[in-house]
């Protein structure tokens, strides 16, 4: 069974940083993709960042290229979301989701994890 957990999300002023973590669990790892979503109020969920476990693909959104990275730690099953500069649009609930490949990551995950709230104050 897919496991996936999220954690690190929090209030933080604008300017400001914060690091999301996923740790995943269920997966065959070297041959998995992970992506993080974030959905805002009375908005659509939408994807942000996506890598492949083996951390040779990555893509940001231009929404936040620049401001956002992902990576991931092999060896602790763990993905992150390193964000920077935050501001207050940045205000969602964070997703962490999984599939076998990229491209399926960035569009219909089948795993999803239960989502980090992240708040940017002005």
């Amino acid at each position: 069974q897919v496991q996936l957990v999220e954690s690190g999300g929090g209030l933080v002023q604008a300017g400001g940083s914060l690091r999301l973590s996923c740790a995943a669990s269920g997966l065959t790892f070297s041959n998995s993709a992970m992506a993080w979503f974030r959905q805002a109020p009375g908005k659509e969920r939408g994807s942000v960042a996506a890598i492949f476990w083996s951390g040779r693909s990555t893509w940001v959104a231009d929404s936040v290229k620049g401001r956002f990275s992902i990576s991931s730690d092999n060896a602790k099953n763990t993905v992150y979301l390193q964000m920077k500069s935050l501001k207050p649009e940045d205000t969602a609930v964070y997703y962490c989701a999984a599939a076998a490949s990229l491209g399926v990551v960035r569009s219909n995950p089948p795993y999803w994890g239960q989502g980090t709230q992240v708040t940017v104050s002005s």
